[in-house]
């Protein structure tokens, strides 16, 4: 049964908010609220900004706040702030004092929170979340700090490594693709010229509506010959080399009268990116090859590069690469690079951060095969670390393993996976192969903090069920001295009990 009542709308005032209850501690943002290092993000923020001069600045808490909302619902910078808008929970997460129904900020703000944001401050609060990982660990075994230079110190615990790429969302690159862009460009560039030159003369001809209908007959065509590629992309070439020398002219007639130049700072890097692209695919198309170096796969993102993976989905993929190591679940970013590049060398930089971290090199390093090298494998052995790759040289048929020596091995191997999952976990979860920040120091202000979630979400986890274990260990202690009490009373003479009887198992 449905009960409906045709009533009218109720006006902002007639409407009964709940405002004036609590908020309940079991919530999400609440519980997040309490892990998150604040105070560090701040000092770290502020050191970037002038505290002498301009207008203050928005507060470091509500730009990290804002920052973690985004990453964890998935949402775009308009979506972030109109979602802290709707939500008394973020507002509260994101430390304001009451709700509010103003935006905190602009979103166009987010573009400078991000440049100021880089990866390093990301991986400074990583670095924080583990060391109180630490720290909590030795309280509750009841170990002193050791000095973090103390080189004698015993190896311990597991490190694992690997390499992935954070997918840029830029369309997939082809040779022809990008000349067409290139060309739309140059196009909107002769207009702007000659609108600025006050129609002088006879405009230059750039066959657009030809070479839109050539293009559009192209890339309808679901097979194509290689003469065809070649075909469009020799017109193409033309085009661009037409339109490239229609602007130098133009260009030079502004030098001439002495005006001011025509092109803004940012169109003059594009007309930069579209000669350099323009000479890499003529270079292509004269020698027949498809590849050169430094290729420009993006005239939008020109910092993005190709880099091979040999993935089953993808066999290249295009954006950064990033070499991280896994501490405890905990991921960091040790290398961050936009060219490709063989991952087996960041495996000793990875060890000595783990070193820096912790006072003490790991017992075992766990990494696939192409991190196996000699130089990897000699400096390992000097430092008496262990390392999950088969020995070199042919093996010994003498050589005998016991069951729990195989399943050890099996297992260790086996406990490498764990950083897959966590590249998975970034990928499906919060979208670390769709990054959509164009600029090369957003993207990577981007991708940090994407990593930074993770390790938080992690950590206050560990808090949560550690709260848990706290209160059940506390419940198992009063079971067990209430069952010593029973016995006591049940069995007041000590023959009764066996000697070697006891109540650890209570």
């Amino acid at each position: 049964m449905v009960k409906y009542n045709s009533d009218r709308q109720l006006t902002i005032e007639e409407f009964k908010t709940p405002f004036q209850t609590s908020l309940l501690s079991d919530n999400r943002w609440v519980k997040l609220s309490k892990v998150v290092p604040w105070d560090r993000f701040a000092s770290a923020y502020m050191a970037m900004m002038n505290v002498d001069f301009g207008r203050p600045g928005i507060s470091p808490r509500i730009v990290l706040g804002a920052l973690i909302i985004k990453h964890i619902e998935k949402l775009d910078d308009r979506g972030v702030i109109a979602a802290i808008q709707e939500n008394i929970y973020m507002q509260y997460f994101i430390g304001l004092k009451e709700f509010t129904a103003q935006p905190v900020f602009d979103p166009s703000l987010f573009v400078d929170i991000r440049k100021r944001a880089g990866h390093k401050v990301f991986d400074s609060l990583n670095v924080e979340l583990i060391k109180s990982v630490i720290e909590k660990d030795e309280k509750k075994k009841n170990l002193k700090k050791k000095d973090t230079d103390n080189t004698n110190a015993k190896n311990k615990g597991k490190m694992q490594a690997d390499a992935t790429v954070a997918d840029q969302y830029i369309t997939y690159p082809t040779d022809n693709g990008i000349l067409n862009q290139s060309r739309k460009q140059c196009e909107k560039f002769i207009d702007k010229l000659y609108t600025k030159s006050g129609k002088e003369g006879v405009k230059p001809r750039t066959y657009r509506r030809e070479i839109d209908k050539a293009y559009l007959d192209y890339s309808k065509q679901k097979k194509k010959r290689e003469a065809t590629h070649r075909k469009m992309t020799r017109k193409l070439l033309e085009c661009v080399k037409r339109d490239i020398k229609h602007i130098n002219s133009m260009l030079d007639v502004f030098e001439s009268k002495g005006s001011l130049f025509p092109l803004k700072h940012p169109e003059q890097r594009m007309f930069w990116v579209i000669n350099t692209a323009y000479g890499q695919q003529k270079f292509m198309y004269d020698t027949k090859t498809h590849s050169c170096p430094d290729r420009i796969v993006s005239i939008f993102q020109p910092h993005v590069r190709p880099i091979p993976r040999g993935k089953t989905k993808a066999q290249i993929e295009f954006g950064s690469k990033l070499g991280v190591s896994l501490d405890n679940g905990f991921a960091r970013i040790n290398t961050f690079s936009w060219n490709a590049y063989h991952e087996g060398g960041d495996l000793i930089n990875q060890v000595e951060s783990y070193k820096e971290l912790h006072g003490h090199y790991p017992e075992l390093v766990q990494v696939d095969k192409i991190y196996a090298t000699r130089e990897n494998r000699s400096w390992l052995k000097e430092r008496n670390i262990r390392i999950t790759a088969m020995a070199l040289g042919r093996r010994k048929n003498k050589e005998n393993e016991t069951y729990y020596q195989k399943r050890k091995r099996r297992r260790e191997a086996a406990e490498r996976n764990h950083i897959e999952g966590k590249f998975g976990q970034g990928k499906n979860g919060y979208n670390l192969n769709e990054i959509r920040a164009r600029l090369k120091s957003t993207s990577e202000s981007w991708v940090a903090c994407i990593f930074f979630i993770m390790n938080l979400i992690l950590y206050e986890k560990g808090c949560f069920f550690g709260s848990i274990l706290a209160k059940v260990n506390i419940i198992l202690v009063s079971i067990k001295e209430y069952m010593e009490q029973i016995l006591v009373i049940t069995f007041p003479e000590e023959d009764y009990l066996p000697k070697e009887m006891n109540l650890k198992y209570l």
